[in-house]
């Protein structure tokens, strides 16, 4: 009796443990199976990408392009989130194009739809598969969606700092909470705004040319990585080099999409000083000797110089003023290109009718020259440099040409 009242309280506990247990394992069963069922319904993570196009002819096709490709299984087919469209047949375009307030928007469309005329006119496309967490991945592809509806999708372009390979950049950048940045902010290779405007600009020399006179200080500071985005293939190859948290590349995979049929994408070649100067001193030396003993045909060149100078210097300086061409301003070119060149076009006329020049003329001349003269001295400017050299040696002599023979009274 006495072992039976002793065992009979174990055997009893032992049962209820066993109970508590199998009620543990049946409620964790329920909550796999709960788990599992609702996984089961999520729809799976979009793979994103990043497809990059190369050159074409058209200038504003210089630069390549890109956008976001977005491949959700529960759609049809690939998504092209292309931030580079625009109107031009939009109400104030031509306007708001001059005065650097030009619109982009933000267009989705199918893949293969965006890469038709890349297709049709020979500009090759490269694909780079990302390896997103699900939850970035989702996220980017909200954040895209959201953006491109027609109330979001427009935006404030600027052909350096927010254009659409930045535009790809920064919403790469936000989905991977900053670490792309983090990467490449504190990298350089010594490229510029300049430098590589007139790499990709050099197949077109009106174009090269252009950017060359234009671009002021804002153009020659050297560019971080994370700047040099606003290239589509500089993101691209830096891309390959970003890595996850987990210390992983974020670039799963490369396709080609399209062999590039247009030329490649120009390299970086030096530019040497010293044909420059030689131009710009034989220039002057036939001057000085033209106007010995031509001198009206050396007023009639020198009207054309002058009027192309006064022009040139005019638009810049209207730039500087009245746009938001940042790119554009404080250009010390306009020492070089100046504006007041055009008041030297009656001087020039007077020379070429064979008569004296006037006292204002002489004085212009001399002004000028001597403006030409200054450009010299923030050459060498770390802080805010321009690199303007070529220019300076090119024009500084002809104006100093110039002077020489007609900032004194003299009997044309």
């Amino acid at each position: 009796m006495r072992n039976r009242s002793v065992t009979a309280p174990a055997v009893a506990g032992s049962a209820r443990l066993r109970m508590g247990i199998a009620r543990l394992l049946l409620a964790a069963v329920l909550f796999a199976c709960l788990v599992g069922n609702a996984l089961a319904q999520a729809p799976p993570a979009p793979r994103i990408g990043v497809v990059t196009m190369g050159p074409g002819d058209i200038f504003w096709e210089r630069f390549g392009h890109d956008a976001i490709v977005v491949d959700d299984p529960t759609q049809p087919g690939p998504v092209s989130y292309n931030f580079g469209f625009f109107d031009l047949q939009e109400d104030g375009f031509a306007q708001r194009f001059a005065k650097g307030e030009m619109r982009y928007l933000l267009v989705a469309l199918p893949l293969e739809e965006d890469l038709a005329y890349y297709r049709e006119v020979g500009r090759g496309a490269s694909l780079q598969w990302l390896d997103l967490e699900p939850a970035q991945a989702r996220r980017l592809a909200a954040d895209l969606a959201e953006n491109a509806k027609p109330e979001n999708a427009r935006y404030r372009y600027d052909y350096y700092t927010d254009n659409c390979a930045t535009r790809v950049r920064d919403a790469l950048d936000r989905a991977l909470d900053g670490r792309l940045r983090k990467q490449l902010e504190g990298r350089s290779s010594g490229d510029t705004y300049r430098s590589e405007s007139l790499r990709l600009a050099a197949p077109a020399p009106l174009m090269w040319l252009g950017f060359d006179i234009a671009i002021g200080p804002f153009g020659d500071r050297a560019l971080t990585r994370w700047e040099q985005g606003f290239l589509p293939r500089r993101l691209a190859d830096d891309l390959r080099k970003v890595t996850r948290a987990d210390g992983r590349p974020l670039v799963a995979a490369e396709v080609e999409l399209l062999p590039q049929r247009q030329a490649a994408e120009p390299v970086e070649h030096a530019q040497p000083l010293w044909p420059w100067l030689l131009a710009g001193t034989t220039l002057a030396l036939l001057a000085l000797a033209l106007g010995r003993r031509y001198p009206r045909t050396l007023a009639g060149l020198a009207g054309g110089f002058w009027l192309l100078c006064g022009l040139l210097g005019a638009v810049l300086a209207l730039s500087w003023a009245f746009t938001e061409h940042r790119a554009l301003w404080t250009n010390r070119n306009l020492l070089l290109m100046d504006p007041l060149c055009l008041l030297l076009l009656p001087g020039a006329w007077a020379l070429l009718r064979g008569r004296m020049p006037s006292k204002r003329f002489r004085a212009l001349l001399l002004a000028v020259a001597v403006l030409a003269a200054l450009a010299c001295l923030p050459l060498w400017l770390q802080a805010v440099p321009q690199r303007n050299g070529h220019w300076i040696a090119l024009l500084l002599p002809l104006h100093l040409a110039f002077a020489r023979l007609w900032s004194r009274p003299v009997r044309a």
